[in-house]
């Protein structure tokens, strides 16, 4: 990022903005990656707090005696300070950091309270009692933090700055299961001794990994703690203005994502911990599928994404903010999948039908769905995956159409996983279609109507090729197909979860696979059957 120097008045505080931004780029890549999404002016800024914070929090683990650590502290904390009264610095990042602050107004009490916070955990070792000790100490390490940032974003209501604060908290878990292996090792341990005690735990049962199951155990409380405090604080994407909704967005799924991480690695987040969703580079992390509990997973998941609407209902919001958190559930079901080896995910994002509602809806739900997939492209071609339209190409909003295009140009040489997007999908129609091409085949005399067999219907389907279903899942409790994929749901299992879409993640996407491994798949035989029936061959299609 070059920053122009009639903004800031000076060479040297434009450099010490840069440092900021190269600081974050190193060691806080996801938070450099997400600030590329908000609108330039704001960059710097954001970067100057983030680099103060990554300062302060570098002097902090620096090696050293308690004693030595305290003192390194106290320096920078007085020099913060004088920066803070008279508006100037020596150093570097305390001088975009006091520019910023100057510039903005940010809220001296709130620095206060994250330099409290970071002093106390410096010198020694936190010990929370309870949960609510707990809070205490996320609030200072990691709410503070996002507090200041949202003056940035145009917010200074206090009920809003209190609701960001858990976005806060949320994050500062995600860094402490980053962290845990280190954290042990070095004496620190950050959660609840009366967690621990419940389940007769010691802090030395976590070093050393034992007794994993009472670790489980542990792990699945902490994610039922955690998991509120990402609920209560995502109404607080949509509340800021557009220009400044795609980098909390990108903010809350990342925690949502090392949320489903660490559901997934169980007892080994103790001993293993958990990557950062992006590199130092910039690039996202590659699935790498750790040990999933169940014995058989479905090469091919296709889900009908139902209950947009009604979870917006339910939580007080118009119709476009279900659809909105619909999106971002979709990007977690990608990783999801990822995560636990299925190689063909099939989503059913708008049927034929849904062209019933009224105009307005329908314009939120296509800008809602262009922003989400353009936003999430470079994500799906860096994890490896392959983007795919099913369904009529002639109807859809022209800006929705090209994100989909090009998403499929992007992503077409992929092989880790195919994502199936249907959007003006019907399944009869889709038939009709495919009929009325072999029909003119036959009229031509290219195909003889005695040779037509399943295979010719297949290879004039939307996706040519897309392998026959394994798994259904419709989530809100509905028990309809909504024709939905007729042809490739003639074996299907399915499962009917009660989950509304924008609440359905992976706790739920691993309890349809466990159902679906434990179910006898026959085929329309007398016994289990390990393989699909037989079809003829697929003759190659003309060019």
């Amino acid at each position: 990022m070059m920053i122009d120097e009639t903004l800031f008045g000076s060479s040297e505080l434009r450099e010490s903005y840069e440092l900021c931004e190269a600081l974050t780029r190193q060691f806080h890549a996801p938070m450099w990656r997400a600030t590329e999404l908000l609108p330039a002016p704001v960059h710097p800024h954001m970067h100057a707090v983030n680099g103060f914070v990554l300062r302060t929090d570098t002097i902090a683990d620096r090696d050293g005696t308690a004693a030595e650590r305290e003192q390194r502290l106290a320096r920078w904390y007085s020099a913060t300070r004088e920066g803070l009264r008279s508006g100037a610095s020596d150093h570097p990042v305390l001088r975009a950091f006091v520019d910023t602050v100057w510039r903005w107004d940010l809220d001296r009490t709130v620095i206060e309270e994250l330099l409290g916070t970071l002093e106390a955990d410096c010198v020694n070792p936190p010990v929370f009692e309870t949960f609510q000790d707990r809070r205490r100490y996320l609030r200072g390490a990691g709410g503070t933090t996002v507090e200041l940032w949202f003056p940035l974003l145009g917010v200074r209501d206090p009920e809003m700055l209190a609701m960001a604060s858990l976005l806060g908290e949320a994050a500062q878990v995600v860094d402490n299961f980053e962290d845990m292996p280190e954290d042990l090792a070095a004496g620190r341990c950050y959660l609840p001794r009366a967690d621990l005690r419940a389940l007769g735990l010691e802090v030395d049962d976590l070093v050393h990994g034992e007794r994993p199951g009472a670790l489980a155990e542990l792990v699945r409380m902490q994610l039922g703690r955690w998991n509120p405090l990402v609920k209560q604080a995502a109404p607080m994407t949509g509340m800021v203005k557009p220009e400044y909704q795609p980098f909390l967005h990108l903010l809350a799924l990342g925690i949502h994502l090392q949320c489903d991480e660490t559901a997934l690695r169980q007892e080994r987040i103790f001993t293993q911990g958990i990557e950062p969703l992006v590199a130092a580079g910039g690039a996202p992390r590659r699935a790498v599928w750790p040990h999933v509990e169940v014995d058989v997973v479905p090469e091919h998941v296709a889900v009908i994404m139902d209950g947009n609407r009604r979870w917006a209902l339910e939580q007080g919001q118009p119709a476009f903010r279900g659809h909105q958190a619909g999106q971002w559930s979709a990007m977690r079901l990608v990783n999801a999948a990822l995560r636990m080896g299925v190689r063909h995910l099939t989503l059913y994002a708008f049927s034929t039908e849904n062209w019933n509602r009224s105009q307005d809806e329908l314009d939120a739900l296509f800008e809602t769905m262009g922003d989400a997939i353009a936003r999430g492209a470079e994500w799906l071609h860096d994890l490896g995956v392959r983007a795919r339209w099913c369904g009529r190409r002639d109807r859809i909003d022209p800006s929705l159409a090209s994100v989909l295009t090009l998403v499929e140009s992007m992503t077409s040489n992929n092989q880790t996983l195919s994502l199936t997007i249907c959007v003006d999908y019907g399944g009869r129609e889709e038939l009709v279609e495919a009929a009325r091409a072999l029909a003119a085949e036959a009229a031509s005399g290219a195909i003889l109507p005695q040779d037509i067999g399943p295979a010719d219907l297949d290879w004039n389907m939307y996706v040519p090729g897309l392998p026959d279903v394994d798994l259904l899942i419709r989530t809100s409790g509905e028990q309809w197909i909504s024709n939905f994929l007729p042809w490739h749901l003639a074996y299907a299992e399915m499962v009917f979860d009660p989950t509304p879409w924008p609440s359905f993640g992976l706790e739920q996407l691993r309890e349809a696979v466990t159902i679906y491994a434990g179910r006898q798949r026959r085929f329309g035989g007398t016994l289990p059957g390990p393989t699909r029936p037989t079809e003829p061959a697929r003759s190659a299609k003309p060019a």
